[in-house]
Formats: C-alpha cells, sequence, structure tokens
C-alpha cells in the first residue's frame, strides 16, 4: 500500500495577521507559518496506519507552494513521512482551491500510483474545503469528507469510514483507491522530536515546476484575489457602574438604542 498525504503551510492560528501595504494578501515578514492542523491529521494517520499494518510500503507527501513551504514538508517528515514532492513555481500558487488541487493531482499521478490519498477536511487559512473533493474528481477517485473513523480490510482493497453528519453518524463502505478528508478527533498528531527533525533533513523531496506536471495545459484559475482589507475596528469597550438593577437597566438601553440588538 502507497499512501499520498496532502499538507498545506498556512499562518500560525495565534500569530498576528497584518493585510499587506499592496492590499493583495498578508504580510508574511516574520509570520510564524506551520503545517495545517487539519493536514497534520492526515500525515499522522497515515503514520499510524504504518505502525498497524505490514503492507505500507511508503508515505509521500505533496504540497503546493513557495520555497518556504519546504519548512512545512520537513515537519511531515519527521512525523514519519518518506519523502516529499514540493511543487514550487510561482505561476502555479492560488487562492482557488479547485485550481490547486488540479496541480496536486497531477503530482500525485507523476508518482506511481498510490491506494490513498489523505489531507485535512479543509485548511484554516482560506477555509474553503474543496481542496479534497476536487484531488478526488481529477484523479476520477471516490472521495469521504470529514472522517472521524476508519477500517481499512487487510487485503487494502475495502474500507470503512465513518463520518458525523447532523443528528447522526454515517458509515461507508468503498474500494480503494480514495481519497479521504480528517476530521479532528481521528488521530492526535505526535510532535516531532529533535532527532526526527534532525533525520528529516535527510529524507529526500523531489521540486516539480508546471513544466513537469502534464494535464495542467489550459487550466487556469478561475477565482482570484483582487484585493485584502483589514476588518473595520471594534469600537471601546463600555464599562456600567451602579447596582445590579441599574446596571441591568443601563445594559438593556445601551443594547435597545445603541447597539440596537434588541
Amino acid at each position: 500500500m502507497r499512501i499520498a498525504t496532502i499538507i498545506k503551510q498556512v499562518p500560525d492560528s495565534n500569530a498576528p495577521i497584518r493585510v499587506s501595504a499592496s492590499g493583495n494578501g498578508i504580510e508574511t515578514a516574520g509570520l510564524k507559518m506551520v503545517v495545517d492542523p487539519f493536514d497534520e491529521f492526515g500525515v499522522e494517520l497515515a503514520v499510524q496506519l504504518r505502525e498497524k499494518r505490514n503492507d505500507v510500503a511508503e508515505i509521500v507527501v505533496f504540497t503546493l507552494g513557495p520555497d518556504k513551504a519546504s519548512e512545512a514538508i520537513r515537519t511531515a517528515l519527521a512525523m514519519g513521512a518518506d519523502r516529499a514532492v514540493h511543487v514550487n513555481d510561482e505561476s502555479l500558487v492560488t487562492f482557488d482551491e479547485v485550481y490547486a488541487a488540479a496541480v496536486l493531482a497531477s503530482a500525485i499521478r507523476t508518482e506511481g500510483d498510490f491506494d490513498l490519498v489523505l489531507c485535512g477536511k479543509y485548511n484554516i487559512d482560506l477555509d474553503a474545503g474543496a481542496l479534497g473533493p476536487a484531488v478526488a474528481e481529477y484523479l476520477g477517485w471516490p472521495h469521504v469528507g470529514a472522517v472521524t473513523a476508519l477500517d481499512i480490510e487487510p487485503d487494502g482493497r475495502a474500507l470503512v469510514a465513518r463520518r458525523r453528519i447532523e443528528g447522526a453518524e454515517e458509515v461507508i463502505a468503498g474500494s480503494t483507491p480514495a481519497v479521504l478528508t480528517i476530521e479532528k478527533g481521528l488521530v492526535e498528531p505526535r510532535y516531532p522530536s529533535l532527532p526526527n527533525l534532525m533525520k528529516a533533513k535527510k529524507k529526500p523531496v523531489a521540486v516539480k515546476k508546471a513544466a513537469d506536471l502534464p494535464g495542467l495545459e489550459g487550466l487556469r484559475p478561475a477565482l482570484t484575489l483582487e484585493s485584502m482589507s483589514p476588518p473595520p475596528p471594534r469600537p471601546a469597550c463600555k464599562f456600567i457602574e451602579g447596582e445590579p438593577a441599574q446596571m441591568a437597566r443601563e445594559l438593556v438601553r445601551l443594547l435597545r438604542e445603541e447597539a440596537k440588538a434588541i
């Protein structure tokens, strides 16, 4: 069994985000970047599958991004992946997840046959969730989204995935190859140890350009980022003083007359 995992480098969710002076994106200078937390679930699941089975021959990490994305690759390799493919071509970097899926699906096809493609259910930067299903569409494979439990038959040819839906749990039986997007709770990503981080530096990373990826001729992003602006500043906080009954009456008045909330 060969497993591909897709990762994306995103801003740390605790880092302060500033819009660039040009308004065409965020300011990346000094910004802490990490592997998307949901994509870490996919990498961890792949590693755990190899630990539980004796037929996982290879785990390959795929990412689309600039030079800095190599940091995310090394983290995934330190978690236990074997090698990586870095699509590093400025002409291919996009905000359009469907176009990014076409690029990554082409990269996956160039690396031979895989049985599973794993990634997060969405990325925390764009919060769109289109990448996994679109990769499945470009590969012509079945897809199960937001997987919370997974069982794979010993022969690796059939699987049963579970996912939460409103008020119930959905159980889906299928066959491989397949694309699965992973929900929080299925696995807990391991923290890469320092020795594994050092070993990751020696693991192979193939860099691909647009010319290395067949099937992209004539494809263009359907969505482009025109501009970006920060949200308006929040109004100053107002404190209400007095006795509890007085504060309650004043709060109701402010909510009705100023905030127009009631």
